[in-house]
């Protein structure tokens, strides 16, 4: 099953806390976890970033609206209770929990300082579309598709640059990444070996213990097993164990199981994938703008 929305775990995390005890934010991510099915794989999905659990951070969120609502408090750093308010909702005995039910409370409207759409005619619906994931969700998400679009926008360029400059590309990558050694040694291996199937040679590390072969296609078709098969058997004539095969298109299912096959180390990188490595490592994109988010500092408000 998919991971559940924060929307659908406040409720189950409401009832959780029935008992009147306190609790601790791990404790209650176990249980919601057994509670929802939820397998490993699951439990483990980290947001793009990858500095959070995806399940970990919705939790975090009910309970934050709940605490809005006046429905859980906290007694102590990471550890809070079921509010009167709270126990009141419970015997209820509501369907779910969600913001349209906390809308019923002042203190909630007030906490929240967001934008809302309620005046809208169609204003409930539109926030729980909106809401349904956490705001870091949401911040990730523009932040994906602004990314996916530059990716797009860095692909076509290369796609449209000479063969020449594109291999400078590959090798303005290696480097950033901490091959090659120094730019100036990279740039001068590229394109000196004149063989067959192998466009350059580049250090592994700074002390050259050994040597990568590099193969750059500027392709708009599909990279198959023959060609692969090619830079494979350069590789063995130069008795070289380690190469990288680059391209702006992609390669066939064909290409990538055969080099699964091979004693020679082969890592395939298809046009997708130099875009994102170019935008990691600062390779033809400048930064635009930079945000920052802060989180409560609960140690600066410790009492010694």
């Amino acid at each position: 099953m998919p991971i559940p929305d924060f929307q659908s775990i406040m409720l189950p995390l409401l009832t959780l806390c029935k008992d009147c005890k306190e609790h601790t934010n791990r404790e209650v991510i176990e249980a919601l976890a057994q509670q929802f099915a939820m397998t490993e794989q699951e439990r483990q999905k980290r947001l793009p970033s990858g500095q959070q659990r995806v399940f970990d951070n919705r939790v975090a969120w009910a309970r934050a609206h709940m605490k809005m609502a006046l429905l859980l408090e906290n007694t102590r750093r990471g550890v809070f209770c079921i509010t009167a308010r709270g126990k009141q909702v419970l015997a209820q005995s509501p369907d779910t929990i969600n913001l349209r039910v906390l809308g019923q409370f002042a203190e909630y409207n007030e906490a929240r300082s967001q934008k809302r759409t309620s005046s809208d005619a169609h204003g409930s619906s539109m926030i729980d579309k909106e809401e349904s994931q956490t705001p870091e969700e949401q911040i990730e998400q523009a932040y994906e598709t602004l990314r996916n679009s530059l990716a797009a926008e860095l692909l076509a360029q290369l796609k449209s640059s000479s063969p020449s400059f594109f291999e400078k590309v590959v090798v303005d990558v290696l480097v950033r990444m901490g091959y090659g050694g120094s730019l100036k040694d990279a740039g001068q291996a590229i394109g000196r070996s004149g063989d067959e199937g192998i466009d350059g040679i580049i250090k592994e590390d700074r002390l050259g213990l050994d040597i990568i072969y590099i193969q750059a296609k500027k392709w708009d078709a599909t990279i198959t097993r023959p060609e692969i098969q090619k830079f494979a058997g350069a590789l063995q004539g130069k008795r070289a164990r380690k190469g990288i095969f680059m391209t702006t298109s992609d390669f066939s299912a064909g290409s990538i199981d055969y080099v699964s096959q091979i004693d020679s180390k082969i890592i395939l990188i298809d046009g997708k994938q130099l875009a994102g490595l170019m935008i990691d490592y600062g390779v033809g994109v400048s930064t635009e703008i930079i945000y920052e988010l802060k989180k409560l500092d609960y140690d600066f408000f410790v009492d010694n």
